[in-house]
């Protein structure tokens, strides 16, 4: 069979609910790129080993927690921007964004949906993961 025999395949299913797909990690990467970098969007906590850190140490990890960028499909295989391993200070770092319903009991049934979601950005020592 040549490529002239072949019939032309009209546009899958997959077509529409993939790029929905796409869409959708976009504004979950938005939402908390927006949390990590203003601060704003959810919340952050720290562990008890980030808070025992001297108060200049800590500053430096949450500076650097804000201003990471370096993303790539090994730390980021999903495109959500929601973690990352780091060194501060000789220190390794890890931060990490989790999604929950707005009671906290639960995971957010939309990550996507800012009104049905509290993000949480927990900023931890390599050890306390």
């Amino acid at each position: 069979m040549t490529d002239s025999d072949r019939i032309a395949m009209p546009e899958t299913e997959l077509e529409p609910s993939k790029k929905a797909e796409q869409e959708r990690r976009a504004k979950i990467r938005e939402l908390n790129d927006h949390l990590r970098l203003h601060a704003h969007g959810g919340v952050w906590r720290v562990t008890a080993g980030i808070a025992s850190l001297p108060p200049a140490t800590t500053r430096q990890v949450l500076k650097a927690v804000a201003s990471f960028s370096d993303f790539n499909a090994d730390n980021d295989p999903w495109d959500e921007h929601d973690c990352a391993v780091m060194e501060v200070a000789g220190e390794r770092i890890i931060w990490k964004i989790d999604c929950y319903d707005r009671t906290q009991t639960l995971l957010s049934p939309d990550p996507a949906n800012p009104k049905v979601t509290l993000r949480v950005l927990t900023v931890m020592l390599g050890h306390e993961y």
